[in-house]
């Protein structure tokens, strides 16, 4: 595989010059009409061999190209912070926004590789981790992202001459440590696991570069040239999409056949007495404080995510919940439309950037399903991005609880005439009638609609990992108190499979 990248190509000082003035103008160009254009953010990932010229490929590029324009991280060890998180939190972190370019140093490929060098995982992880990436990959280069990947290579003497010309220069020997020549020792290994990362991840849309790194002139114009052929056309293919697209389009009707649904078959007839209620009301939320106490204490994170029909009580539910939990373990996350910063991004950013960290407690009154939801019906979302947001949606939340957070979905159902009751009340409450909008009786007109959209949210997401809870909530005080006992009954078992009494 890498018998190509180690012919000693060679770019001499005067023809790099003149083929740099070139090169530069191009990329300086193609940078501003993605800035101009804001549809779709540049992720270039660089890895390799060491001593290969990653870093100076980094820095030429921002010579070339406006750095106002650009993110450059170099990822370590994840600190405390990241660890608390799902892998993938600080590569969502740290994702451009459209119009921008971001460039990447021992990114998310590095740890697995690494891993499987020295069998710290095995070969069934490493498949594993690869598959993460890939999956990740998709769910950016689906939205429309430019995904660029760049493998610099050495031979193993040409590695070990410039690890020592490098470490022979006082300004330069802080890049050579005891990790690189351990990893050069290893050569062989190193080079096997490669092949086999790049073999498993060269996909289409997110494609492996190797590119030789014996000489920095024939480097550092390869890795432009690449990046200057790749923008240009992915540029020309998003203008040229732009300029066909239509004005989004409400549907006046569901777009599928009218099915029954789950939400038919629940009885929302259940009640309780306001005695009783008020009674198990005091007693859950006691339990439901002392079991909050030892997650926190022994940093067991969870995840709530309500949805459900306007007034079907998400937010009295809510503040029910968290009633007695320590103010500060728990966060509360209202999402409506995006803002603009969380539309420079992919839909799921603003949802990935809010995961709690070891401990804590993040409520989402509405969450990540308003892609298959409020935007499908607005038609703010293609029915391409909709459909493929099942999928991305599964993986984001079973790479929540594969990290060991609780996650729980619950959906508050009413039927229609119920909704209506509480508009009215709403109307007529002084500390309520804010609640009310216009956009909430338009959405009555779509009530069929959103019913089969959320029989669809329950068909294709409600997994073994991540099922919903179907919560009966037209007597608010029986909806409360069903959230309140699974939680705590789901608390209560993490809780003791961590051993913790």
């Amino acid at each position: 595989m890498f018998d190509a990248a180690e012919l000693g190509q060679r770019v001499s000082k005067r023809e790099f010059k003149e083929r740099e003035l070139e090169l530069r103008t191009k990329l300086l160009t193609l940078q501003y009409r993605t800035q101009e254009l804001a549809r779709f953010p540049v992720l270039i990932d660089f890895a390799g061999v060491e001593g290969a010229g990653k870093t100076t490929t980094i820095n030429m590029l921002n010579m070339w190209m406006d750095p106002r324009w650009i993110r450059t991280t170099g990822y370590q060890e994840p600190t405390q912070v990241e660890m608390a998180r799902p892998r993938f939190w600080r590569y969502w972190r740290d994702m451009p926004p459209k119009g921008r370019v971001g460039l990447y140093l021992s990114g998310r490929y590095s740890r697995p590789l690494i891993g499987r060098v020295y069998d710290h995982i095995d070969e069934h992880e490493f498949d594993k981790r690869l598959s993460e990436i890939i999956r990740f990959e998709n769910a950016l280069v689906d939205d429309g992202a430019l995904v660029l990947k760049f493998w610099m290579h050495l031979g193993a003497a040409q590695q070990e001459k410039r690890l020592r010309k490098l470490e022979a220069d006082p300004l330069r020997s802080y890049q050579v440590n005891e990790e690189d020549w351990r990893n050069h020792e290893n050569y062989e290994n190193f080079i096997a696991a490669a092949e086999d990362l790049i073999t498993r991840t060269n996909r289409v849309g997110a494609a492996w570069h190797i590119v030789e790194g014996g000489n920095e002139n024939y480097r550092h114009l390869r890795v432009g040239e690449i990046i200057a052929g790749e923008l240009g056309r992915h540029l020309d293919a998003q203008e040229q999409e732009a300029a066909n697209e239509r004005p989004p389009a409400r549907v006046a009707s569901p777009d599928t056949p009218q099915v029954v649904t789950v939400f038919d078959a629940l009885d929302l007839t259940l009640a309780l007495p306001k005695s009783e209620y008020k009674e198990k009301l005091a007693t859950y939320q006691a339990q439901l404080g002392e079991l909050g106490r030892k997650a926190q204490e022994n940093g067991i994170s969870t995840v709530l995510v309500f949805e459900g029909p306007d007034a079907s009580g998400k937010g009295g539910a809510i503040r029910r919940t968290v009633w007695s939990l320590d103010a500060r373990s728990f966060t509360v996350h209202q999402f409506a439309a995006p803002t603009e910063e969380e539309r420079a991004h992919h839909y799921l950013w603003r949802f990935w950037k809010r995961l709690p960290r070891a401990g804590q407690v993040a409520v989402f009154d509405r969450s990540w399903y308003g892609r298959v939801l409020v935007e499908r019906a607005e038609g703010f979302a293609t029915a391409t991005e909709w459909r493929r947001a099942y999928n991305e949606i599964n993986d984001f939340e079973h790479q929540i609880v594969d990290h060991g957070t609780l996650l729980l979905k619950f959906w508050l159902h009413i039927d229609e005439d119920e909704q209506l009751v509480r508009f009215q009340k709403r109307e007529k409450s002084p500390y309520k009638h804010w609640k009310l909008t216009d956009e909430d009786w338009r959405n009555r007109e779509l009530w069929e609609a959103y019913e089969q959209y959320g029989q669809d949210i329950v068909q294709y997401t409600s997994t073994k990992k991540a099922p919903w809870i179907l919560v009966e909530a037209n007597n608010k005080g029986y909806a409360r108190l069903k959230v309140l006992k699974t939680l705590i009954d789901h608390l209560s078992a993490r809780l003791d499979d961590n051993g913790i009494e």
